[in-house]
Formats: structure tokens, C-alpha cells, sequence
């Protein structure tokens, strides 16, 4: 503002854009490439948040990120009556065949705009819709350009939305990173996803190893099945959690590009420069918001969309302050997508590339956060008798990152309710009523008429299209699933383009795969 000139980077040593990538991937960061601001965002019917995606895009936002309700994530339909009934749209968009993605997309140029998918169990399906909506609007699949989550380790790990057992769910990731390599070179098949496992109640350390550690299986997974690693390695990205310790997460941020790229290269033997960069997307944390007083959770978002960006994401979405309530409210979400904005024009951060390398206690804490992270991934290396895919494995059957982020969450809670960790607004600084419920009058409601509607456009679509067709191409995906040297991605394609729904597709797999139950560990 003083009209003082910058340079683009300050201080010794490996520089942004050198190996180990400590400092960022890119050599100036943000001053030649800003990070994508792609908010999350999906609720009711795909008409509904095809409304919302083109108010993001109105407003500024650069990327989209879609969020599925539940019987989506679960790979169940909505006209599920034991497991879908009164979740339909509720937490996310429903998308039941291919006729609700050409809704979510209608108008939208997949040529032109990034998309990210957050879901996981059934992401095959995703996936070949989506694929799907662009073939039919001419768009090539090599121009096609997100990512999609795909992640489903943490599955096991945090978020429990898996359908199938670890290993044929392995097979299904594995398939996916094979078809996207050979025919969508724009596209990320699998975004390792930290995320979930710190909204679960894991410490940022945690976080950090047991992300690295799942996005090392991948990396064994996809080898074993025959793609060299620099083929793929490019295009794997990762999902980071950005909560309120400030200097804790601007730590763990520069630690995972180091501990990736030492290991990828003496490791795992890759010699491209991007095979080597952590590329990672970035969210505020919606753990962190309240319910009491939620206008101050704008404040919280703010200082951890700061030290996403201090920590160099290449994307980042901001969480609405309403979150801890509902589904944000279009003036919720567009205020978190102003913040962002506040901190990319406003601030002077981005003009610098790493502005805090140098500083002693920034330093230390990365040399920390690896510290603790590479102790993770050695405990793995001894448990899978030198691999880390098949330690990842055996954590998963012992309950260790299960037990391993309850023991975390519980940790933290207790500090919370004995008073010894200030949360403000909850056990310190409330309004004399508590602050529960301010702004619970503007709230976004889906109702009833919602699941109404989504189920009588499903029928419809079950009406209008050629069951002999869709029993032929569900076979195909039955007798893929039962070949492991078949691709699944191909007549999976075939079945969302006979408009199968994804309930369907998941049943047939799990025909042939069974379906995961987690076992108690006592």
C-alpha cells in the first residue's frame, strides 16, 4: 500500500520451485499462478445446485466442487426406501443416473471450468457420468480438467462411506487411475484426502502421516498394477484440512511437500519434477464452527483461509459461517467466497512466495509436523513388513487409525469441557443466552417436496429408458468385476449411459466384491 516494491521471494536455501518443494511447488506462487478458489457446494436436486454452481461462477468463483447427499455417497438411490428415505438432497445433491449430472451441468461448459467430486464408495460412478455429460456435449476427454476424490482409505480410516472391502475397493481406485492416465490427462483420479481424518478428531500430525501413508498405498497399489509411477504420479493429489492453529498448519503444509517429494523420489524411484510436488486442495475447518454465535466462525475462516494460502494450496475452499447449522445459504457462501477474495486482493500475501520461510518458529514446526508424520509412516513400514499398502492394510483390520484418532478426538473434547482449551463463544466469551440459535430464522431448509421430486424424476427415468439395455450392460460390469485383468471403467461407462443407476451399478459390484462390515475392536 506504501508503494513499496517486493521481490517475488526472500531468503537461502532451495527456493519455491526447488526440491524438496518446502517452500511451495511453483517459483513465484501466487504472483504468476493464484490458487483456484473452488467452493463446495450442493443441496436438493441437481437443478437446484446447477443454480448454485452458476452463482459461484457469477461471482468469482473458479472452480466447482460438488457435494452429494448421503444415499449418493452410500452408492444407495433415493427410491430406497430402508436406507435413502429423508436424506434425499438433504446434505448434498442427489444424483441417481446420468439425467441428474446432465442436470447438474446444464449450462456449464466442462471445457472451460474445473470440477472436483467429493465421494468416494461409489466414485466409478461419478466418474463415468460425468464422462458421460461431456461425450454427449462434444467435450474430448482429454480436455476434461478435476478431480475427483476417489480416496477411499480414509474411508475405512474416518468417514466410514465405503461400500466394498479394502482390497477390491483397491482394484476399483486402481482401474480408475488406469483410464485416466491412458485417455484424461487433465484429470486427478484420486485426491488423498487428510480432510476427513482431521474432522474426525485426529491431531494435525495424524493428519499429515496417515495421508501421506495413504497416498503411498496408492502409490504401490498403482505399480503392482503395472503403471510406472511417473505416469500417474502427476496428476495425484491431495486434500488438506486448514483448522485455527495457525503456525501448526502452515507447518504441516510445508512438511507434506518435503516428506512427498524425499519419498517419491528415493523411495519410489520417480524422476519427473511433478511426480515430486505435492499438489494439494485446501478447506477451512468445518470442525472448528459453532453453533453458538455462528457469525464469528467468519472471523475463524478467514485466519485459516490465511494460512492455507501462507502455506502454499494450489486450491481452497472457505466453509460458510452458517455450516454448523444447515446447508450454507446462498449469502452464507458467498460471503465465504469474499473472504477469499479479501485475502487474495487485499492482504499483499500472495505477492510473496513462502513469507514466513525463514522464520525460526516456522521452521521448527515444519521440521516437527515431519518429525511426527515419518514416525506414522515408519510404524506402518514395520506393520506391512516393508510396504506401506499393506500396513495401511493391516492398521485398517487392527482398528490402529481408528483407535488412533478416538483416542485425538477424545483428548481434545476433554479439554474443551474442563475449560483448559478456550473455544470461544462455547466455553468462553458466550452471549447470556448461550448464543445458540442466532440466525436460525435464515437457515436453508430442504423440504419434503425436495425428495418428492428427485423420486419422481427417478421414475421417470426408469419409465423412459430400455431395461434390456440396462440389464445387458450391468452384466458387463458383473463379468469386468469377476476378470481382474478387466478394466471396470469401460462398462461402467456403457451402464450410466443406458441410464442404470448408480445404486444399481454399486449392487452389482458388491455381487461379486461383498460389502464391507467394520469389526468392533474391543
Amino acid at each position: 500500500m506504501s508503494g513499496v516494491p517486493v521481490d517475488a521471494v526472500y531468503g537461502d536455501g532451495p527456493m519455491p520451485g526447488e526440491y524438496p518443494y518446502t517452500r511451495g511447488i511453483y517459483p513465484e506462487m501466487y504472483r504468476s499462478r493464484q490458487w483456484t478458489m473452488r467452493m463446495f457446494a450442493g443441496f436438493g436436486t441437481a437443478v437446484d445446485t446447477n443454480g448454485r454452481f452458476k452463482d459461484i461462477l457469477r461471482n468469482g468463483g473458479t472452480g466447482l466442487s460438488t457435494a452429494f447427499d448421503m444415499p449418493t455417497l452410500m452408492g444407495r438411490d433415493s427410491d430406497d426406501e430402508v436406507w435413502s428415505a429423508g436424506e434425499v438432497g438433504r446434505a448434498g445433491v442427489a444424483i441417481d443416473t446420468l439425467a441428474d449430472m446432465e442436470d447438474l451441468f446444464a449450462g456449464i461448459d466442462l471445457g472451460a471450468v474445473s470440477t472436483s467430486m467429493t465421494i468416494n464408495g461409489p466414485a466409478i460412478a461419478a466418474l463415468a457420468q460425468y464422462i458421460a455429460v461431456g461425450d454427449k456435449a462434444g467435450v474430448d476427454r482429454a480436455r476434461l480438467s478435476g478431480t475427483i476424490q476417489n480416496d477411499i482409505l480414509k474411508e475405512y480410516q474416518a468417514q466410514k462411506e465405503y461400500i466394498f472391502p479394502p482390497r477390491p475397493s483397491m482394484r476399483i481406485v486402481t482401474d480408475m487411475m488406469r483410464f485416466t492416465t491412458a485417455e484424461m490427462p487433465r484429470w486427478h483420479p484420486v485426491s488423498i484426502s487428510g480432510y476427513h481424518i482431521r474432522e474426525a478428531g485426529s491431531t494435525a500430525a495424524q493428519e499429515l502421516g496417515f495421508t501421506l501413508a495413504n497416498g503411498f498405498a496408492y502409490v504401490e497399489a498403482a505399480r503392482a498394477a503395472g503403471l510406472d509411477v511417473d505416469d500417474f504420479a502427476s496428476r495425484l493429489s491431495f486434500f488438506f484440512n486448514s483448522h485455527s492453529d495457525f503456525f501448526e498448519e502452515i507447518g504441516k503444509f510445508r512438511a507434506a511437500r518435503r516428506i512427498w517429494a524425499t519419498w517419491m523420489k528415493e523411495r519410489y524411484g520417480a524422476t519427473s519434477e511433478r511426480s515430486l510436488m505435492c499438489r494439494f486442495h485446501s478447506q477451512t475447518a468445518g470442525v472448528s464452527l459453532t453453533a453458538q454465535q455462528p457469525e464469528i466462525n467468519i472471523a475463524r475462516v478467514a485466519i485459516q483461509a490465511l494460512a492455507a494460502v501462507l502455506g502454499g494450496t494450489q486450491s481452497l475452499h472457505t466453509d460458510a459461517f452458517d455450516e454448523a447449522l444447515a446447508l450454507p445459504t446462498e449469502k452464507a457462501a458467498r460471503i465465504a467466497l469474499r473472504s477469499q477474495q479479501i485475502v487474495a486482493h487485499e492482504t499483499g500475501v500472495a505477492s510473496v512466495a513462502d513469507p514466513l520461510g525463514g522464520s525460526a518458529y516456522v521452521e521448527w514446526m515444519t521440521d516437527e509436523m515431519e518429525r511426527r508424520a515419518v514416525e506414522i509412516l515408519d510404524h506402518l513400514l514395520e506393520l506391512g513388513d516393508g510396504s506401506i499398502l499393506e500396513g495401511v492394510y493391516e492398521g485398517i483390520d487392527n482398528g490402529w487409525f481408528v483407535g488412533g484418532i478416538a483416542d485425538s478426538a477424545y483428548r481434545f473434547e476433554r479439554e474443551v469441557n474442563e475449560g483448559t482449551r478456550t473455544i470461544v463463544g462455547v466455553n468462553a466469551f458466550c452471549d447470556g443466552d448461550g448464543g445458540d440459535g442466532d440466525g436460525e430464522g435464515n437457515l436453508l431448509r430442504i423440504e419434503q417436496d425436495t425428495e418428492d421430486l428427485q423420486l419422481k424424476r427417478l421414475a421417470s427415468v426408469k419409465q423412459a429408458r430400455d431395461d434390456e439395455a440396462v440389464r445387458r450392460s450391468l452384466e458387463s460390469v458383473r463379468s469386468a468385476a469377476a476378470d481382474p485383468a478387466a478394466n471396470l471403467m469401460p462398462p461402467v461407462i456403457d451402464a450410466v449411459n443406458a441410464y442404470a443407476t448408480e445404486g444399481e451399478i454399486c449392487d452389482t459390484l458388491a455381487g461379486v466384491f461383498g460389502r464391507y462390515v467394520e469389526q468392533a475392536i474391543v
